[in-house]
């Protein structure tokens, strides 16, 4: 069975950065598509970035644009998320995802087409 452990959260002050790390382990990592999703308290789950097989064509939520980069390292099965100048509302658990899509070059940002979920790291960001 697939699981995905995340690492890296903490609490940082705004306009700092924090990597995330996400580690898949009881699969190919090259089938997967894979993505980064968050849920800050009271809020529904959203979208922050994702990445396709090959690990072209990454996509972001305008929230996140020019400010996080997500990567691949298929040698350590390993994903990460790269976060730059962080805001207050940055601050949510971070989840990171899976998706078995057939192009090795579509990133996705549907939430539907994710199949596998990691348990979350907390990333909490204060002024």
């Amino acid at each position: 069975q697939v699981q995905l452990i995340e690492s890296g959260g903490g609490l940082v002050q705004a306009g700092d950065s924090l990597k995330l790390s996400c580690i898949l382990s009881g699969g190919t990592f090259s089938s997967y598509a894979m993505g980064w999703f968050r849920q800050a308290p009271g809020k529904e789950r959203e979208f922050v970035a994702a990445i396709s097989r090959s690990g072209r064509n990454p996509v972001y939520a305008d929230s996140v644009q020019g400010r996080f980069t997500m990567s691949r390292d298929s040698a350590k099965n390993a994903v990460y998320l790269q976060m730059s100048s962080l805001k207050l509302e940055d601050t949510a658990v971070y989840y990171c995802t899976a998706a078995t899509i057939y192009s090795s070059t579509r990133s996705s940002a549907r939430e539907s087409e994710y199949i596998y979920w990691g348990q979350g790291t907390q990333v909490t960001v204060s002024s």
